[in-house]
């Protein structure tokens, strides 16, 4: 460790690298970014991947509305809106940036005065448990939330460890002080969500319990363990919407009060405590996704104190550790504390899945055991193979071999013999599409990751490629593309399975396995089943061969593409883009149709009833808030025109990105636009997953120290750096010139420098 920093000292002071404040990386944090609109960010506490993701719930929007989808609820998908004026409690698990939800588990609520045991409503606080708060009571940082609950003057901190939430309440004098366990809150939420749910009350300190529902993941169920820093006064559960008609001899008792268990499909507690003024009341809430027994193991473990600021101290050093893998110096604070909560974003998810003791649930409901080696779970693959786990690859190698291990895991429970699509809390979801994680998997392999069974990999990702009942697989089998007229959204799936078998081919190449090898690599060309060459689109295609006669090429609904339109996914060829400008008309004629994407006008009415599309993320037709144009700004380095790709990859840092509660473009999508951000702030940027190569921007930083897990570190500096001088005039790699447009992922990972040269004026 001593060697790696006075190596990383001594390159620092090479490129010229001054730490101008003696501010921590994990300071420049801010939660807060992106928890408004499109940002679906949390704002509250957690260490690095945790289990336990312990933020405010400002609302209690229902998924139904008169018995339909009530759209209302997708503004809550990480549970907290930053325009809210309440707060309705604080939960223990969060989804980061989604455009779907679950999770909301175990919210708990500190009260006082009479007892209320519903929400009550945004307009009429007073009318139920939750109070209003101020922006100006509330702080937010690394593994840290504070506020002000101003019904109850109570003033509420929150921090974690791996798998405990640990709550500080601070009282005024009260003898009617309550802490509210909701069982029922949760968001996504619905009628009939909880399956069931379970409180014993073991002693006057310590209450287990747990809860399973039935939501984005069909059987999800999370025990915990609850302690209390102090004697429980009394106590009492009450039960809603219970229409079971038989209720045994548990009849003879009063289950409301004073009584150790209650079990029911919807259950809130209460707690009661008489309190002095300024007395600060404690909860730590530990969980598992095995047993109460495992939970209150995990507490032992972790948090065998009652010492809050410790524990808070402990999580802000977690966060240095890995912040410290990227050490950069920015033109601005406002680029440094937009890299660092980047980081921090692209650090949350996956999470770990597992208890101290290496046990889990799997995907087949049976408990399992992780051997030499941390199970994750979380996987948004159709938005993170893209960029998040590529770097992975760079900085976090070991996690990643982990969340490999874990995916292949989940191939080995599955049913389906099928590899995830969107996983959580031991479910598969099957949200959005492809088989993207023969995406990372090939990534991987192709990047010299040696720590997972490359043999099993292509074996998983050859079964999952063919799932005949998975969305149209067995029609892409036997025709080459998806007809729209059997399987909707077909144009973006048969673009992406091209993709994904191009990535299956690279495994093989490198297993020697040539027969698979020379299949893949002929279905990776199923791309060029869906262009038509008299619009100049990807085009849906019916099962009798034809082109779907209705067509806008500008319009999200209805015309074969999931959340994009054809503008936008008929750039998506990632694996070939030489192919990409040859069926457009050659490398001229390419570079002004990128032009034109940046440039045009996309009208509201063709993505008004697209969620994940909004304005805010739009620049001109290209739209940087949702992930399928991730790459398209590079493209302009296979048309020759680099300085193309560098003006634009600065002006969409610049206006995508920003620090303030609105600050992100789109959703994070559990670190994907958070990954686009820092690869491009660092000059370079993963077109392809499943190549060793990046294709070349514009960096954003000054310098950049990436310190990786082989022991080397791989500097970058951008001389001349300025926000007029976005292009590159020439580069140098390791004291030597360098005139390419690609990057080898081994030019970084054996260390050295990379000198970026700035200037105002394009290098043609």
């Amino acid at each position: 460790m001593k060697l790696r920093l006075l190596i990383t000292a001594l390159l620092l002071s090479a490129i010229g690298y001054s730490q101008k404040t003696t501010k921590k990386n994990y300071q420049y944090i801010n939660p807060l970014i992106g928890t408004q609109r499109m940002g679906h960010t949390f704002p509250g506490a957690t260490v690095p991947f945790g289990s336990v993701q312990l933020s405010p719930d400002t609302d209690s929007i229902a998924y139904e509305l008169n018995k339909k989808y009530n759209g209302k609820v997708y503004e809550y998908c990480a549970g907290y809106q930053y325009a809210d004026k309440t707060i309705c409690g604080f939960s223990h698990t969060h989804f980061s940036g989604t455009g779907h939800s679950d999770l909301g588990d175990f919210l708990i609520m500190p009260t006082t005065g009479k007892l209320q045991l519903n929400p009550g409503t945004a307009d009429n606080p007073a009318s139920g448990y939750r109070s209003a708060y101020s922006h100006a009571n509330e702080t937010a940082s690394a593994n840290y939330y504070k506020v002000k609950l101003d019904d109850h003057n109570i003033t509420a901190e929150l921090t974690t460890s791996q798998r405990v939430g640990f709550h500080r309440y601070t009282f005024p004098k009260s003898a009617d002080a309550h802490i509210i366990l909701d069982l029922m809150a949760g968001i996504y939420n619905h009628k009939d969500k909880n399956v069931w749910t379970f409180v014993r009350v073991e002693n006057d300190t310590l209450v287990t319990g747990y809860r399973q529902t039935q939501g984005w993941a069909r059987t999800r169920t999370v025990y915990f363990a609850m302690a209390f820093s102090k004697p429980i006064k009394q106590y009492g559960a009450a039960k809603y919407d219970e229409n079971n008609i038989y209720n045994g001899f548990w009849r003879k008792f009063d289950q409301t009060r004073i009584f150790p268990e209650a079990a029911g499909h919807n259950i809130k507690m209460h707690f009661d405590f008489e309190t002095a003024e300024n007395e600060k009341v404690k909860v730590k809430f530990a969980l598992s996704p095995v047993s109460t027994a495992n939970a209150l193991a995990n507490m032992q473990a972790e948090v065998p104190h009652w010492d809050f600021d410790r524990t808070r101290k402990e999580g802000e050093q977690l966060w240095e550790k890995e912040l410290n893998k990227i050490q950069v110096e920015t033109l601005t604070e406002d680029d440094r504390v937009n890299f660092y909560t980047a980081m921090y974003h692209a650090f949350i998810n996956p999470t770990v899945y597992m208890d101290n003791n290496g046990e889990y649930k799997g995907l087949d409901q049976n408990v399992h055991v992780a051997e030499g080696l941390t199970n994750y779970t979380t996987f948004s693959l159709w938005d993170t193979y893209r960029a998040l786990h590529p770097l992975f690859n760079l900085v976090q190698t070991e996690r990643n071999n982990h969340m490999m291990q874990s995916m292949l895991a989940h191939y080995d429970q599955s049913v389906h013999h099928a590899l995830p699509v969107w996983s959580h809390y031991a479910n598969e979801n099957w949200c959005m599409i492809g088989y993207h994680s023969v995406s990372l998997l090939a990534d991987g392999i192709v990047k010299g990751n040696l720590a997972y069974d490359h043999d099993k990999a292509l074996e998983a990702c050859i079964s999952s490629a063919n799932l005949k009942y998975y969305d149209g697989i067995e029609y892409y089998q036997k025709l080459g593309y998806v007809p729209e007229d059997k399987n909707g959204s077909s144009v973006s799936k048969t673009l992406e399975y091209a993709y994904d078998d191009w990535c299956i081919a690279q495994i093989a190449k490198r297993l020697g396995k040539d027969e698979v090898y020379k299949e893949y690599m002929k279905r990776s060309e199923n791309y060029k089943n869906v262009f038509d060459k008299g619009t100049g689109f990807m085009r849906p295609r019916l099962s009798d061969g034809t082109f779907k006669k209705e067509f806008d090429p500008l319009d999200t609904h209805g015309q074969g593409f999931i959340e994009g339109n054809a503008w936008n996914y008929s750039l998506y060829v990632p694996h070939n883009p030489d192919a990409l400008v040859a069926m457009n008309g050659g490398k001229e004629q390419f570079a002004q149709h990128l032009d034109s994407l940046f440039t045009m006008t996309l009208p509201d009415k063709y993505f008004e009833h697209t969620e994940d599309i909004t304005r805010d993320g739009i620049i001109g037709n290209y739209v940087h808030g949702n992930e399928p144009s991730h790459h398209v700004a590079y493209l302009y380095n296979w048309t020759g025109k680099p300085w193309k790709t560098q003006e634009r990859i600065r002006m969409i840092l610049n206006a995508m990105y920003k620090p303030k509660p609105d600050g992100l473009g789109g959703n994070d999508d559990c670190g994907q636009m958070s990954a686009w951000y820092i690869f491009s702030a660092l000059g370079f940027y993963p077109v392809a997953p499943g190549s060793d190569e990046y294709a070349l921007g514009s960096p954003l930083v000054k310098t950049a120290i990436l310190n990786l897990e082989n022991g080397r570190t791989f500097a970058i500096t951008a001389k001349n750096q300025s926000a007029k001088n976005v292009y590159v005039q020439k580069m140098e790699l390791n004291g030597k010139p360098f005139t390419g447009s690609t990057l080898k992922h081994g030019d970084i990972t054996n260390g050295g420098t990379l000198v970026f040269y700035m200037g105002s004026k394009p290098v043609k």
